[in-house]
Parts: structure tokens; sequence; C-alpha cells
């Protein structure tokens, strides 16, 4: 049994509080340094890394341009939150809340920013015409399963992602607080999917690019190290959906987009072409030097 805390009257922040994100954790929001943002040749102008919520817009993007959406063309710049980037001036003035992704649209006549995952699938989604269902009547089931994920992920994430994988010291309450709720989070999606190809019916939505990125990674055992510990393979009908998703080109080709981590084949840290998959995965880039 540890130490009970027990909470100060009024709470101050201790910048040495530990933990892998302690460095860039902080109770202010705004800049901490003056940085213009690269701009690029497309329209399209994304910010961010290769965690699950900057999966979801690569993800996105690769799959409008394997469907022919030649206006799906971007260029990718890479974000190292562990370094800071995220409170660069530039980056802040694209999104406020310090957080990858963020988009800035210059195909508009005033150029429009976009942040938060999901609004940046919602916006592409709209734009294009794509990845959303064609029947009106299905729509609002879709909307209701991305939100979900913009809703749920934080659980994953920031509560059983930090507490098992990530925090200065294991303590079993949070650790099974956020265990508990991870896994009824994968039971809903298991019932969902028994009786539906794709998240939200038959048809491949932005419903199912948002939640395949933080929970079908997770079934796939790429989160946390956590398949064994939270019984993934139990959940089989997530499991056959995140293979299913993950077998798709664009997906393998989103994943490598921003990635600063794993094999050095896997890491494309900025796309400004298709080609740049071929020719300037990290592995490459080092093998020229």
């Amino acid at each position: 049994m540890t130490d009970t805390y027990t909470p100060p009257k009024v709470w101050t922040w201790e910048q040495k509080n530990g933990g892998e994100f302690a460095s860039i954790n902080r109770p202010i929001a705004g800049a901490t340094h003056d940085k213009d943002l690269s701009v690029g040749k497309h329209p399209l102008q994304l910010y961010s890394l290769a965690t699950p919520n900057g999966v979801k817009v690569t993800v996105m993007l690769e799959e409008l341009l394997a469907q022919g959406h030649e206006g799906a063309e971007y260029d990718a710049w890479l974000i190292n939150i562990g370094d800071g980037d995220q409170f660069g001036s530039g980056f802040v003035d694209v999104n406020p809340n310090s957080k990858i992704p963020a988009l800035m649209d210059h195909s508009t006549d005033t150029p429009t920013r976009i942040f938060e995952s999901g609004a940046i699938l919602l916006y592409l989604a709209e734009k294009h015409g794509a990845f959303l269902p064609s029947d009106p009547a299905k729509r609002p089931e879709m909307l209701s399963w991305l939100f979900w994920q913009m809703g749920s992920a934080p659980y994953l994430g920031g509560g059983f992602g930090h507490f098992y994988a990530y925090a200065p010291e294991k303590f079993e309450y949070p650790i099974n607080r956020f265990t508990m709720e991870a896994k009824r989070q994968l039971d809903v999606l298991d019932r969902q999917l028994a009786d539906n190809r794709f998240i939200s019916g038959e048809d491949y939505t932005i419903a199912d690019i948002a939640i395949w990125s933080w929970y079908g990674q997770l079934a796939l055992g790429r989160l946390y190290s956590a398949a064994e510990f939270l019984d993934v393979e139990s959940y089989t009908n997530v499991v056959r959906w995140a293979k299913e998703i993950d077998a798709r080109p664009a997906v393998q080709r989103g994943r490598m987009v921003n990635r600063a981590f794993g094999e050095l084949s896997t890491q494309l840290r900025e796309r400004h072409d298709a080609d740049d998959f071929d020719t300037k995965t990290q592995d490459k880039l080092e093998a020229a030097e």
C-alpha cells in the first residue's frame, strides 16, 4: 500500500514531475518560441507526427489520392512533439491547442486552418465527397462512431497508455481503472463489428480511419506493448476488422508519413510527392549520406 496523496488547497505546477513527457507538459497555452512553419508546393500543408492522431490524417490523405482525388495532394512536415515543436509560434497560429495534427488548406481564398484530427477528417471527407455514407440516413450513425472515437481515445491514451506505459511509477489503482475502461471500449467495438464489416456498416468511412488508428493498432499489438496484457486476441471481430484495414496500401503508406521512430525503412519523416515512399525513407537517406 502506497502513501495516500492529499491534494493541496491550491495546486501548483512542479516542473520536475517525472514521466516520459514531463518536459513538454505544462498548465499554460501559447508559444514558447518563435518559429515559422514551412510551406510546400501543394494546397494542403500538414504539420504532424505519426502518433495515432497523426496517422488518421495521413491515412485519409493517402486514401483520397488512391481514389484519384488530385486536390488531396499534400506536403507533410514533421512536428517532433518530444522536442516541443508544437509550441513554436507558427504551429500555435495553426492550432492554439498545440496538439498534432494541424492542417492548412491554401486552396481557399483565405487559407483555412483546421485542427483536431476528427475535424480534419470530416473537412477532407466533405471537401472531396469521399468516405462518407452516400445514404444521408446512414450519416448520423457514422458521425456517432467518429465522435465516439474522439471522446473515448483519451481514456485509452492519456489514461491506460500513460499509467501502464509512461508514468514514472506504476500504481495499481489507475492501471486497473483504465485497463477496465480500455477493455470495455474494445468490447463495445467487438459487439458492433460482430454484425458489420466496417464500423458503421458495409462501407469504409472516416469513422473506420479514426478508430483504426487507435484501436485497430492496439489490436495489432502496436500500442504500449499491451496486447497480451489486454488480451486483444479475444476481441476477434476487432482483430478481423483491424487486419482488413491494415492490408490497404493507402493505410500502409499513411502509417509511414511523419514517422520518426521504429524501423528506418518505415520512416518517411517528410512527404512532398508520392515517389518519396520509394526514395526518401530514412534508411535510404542515411545510406546516401
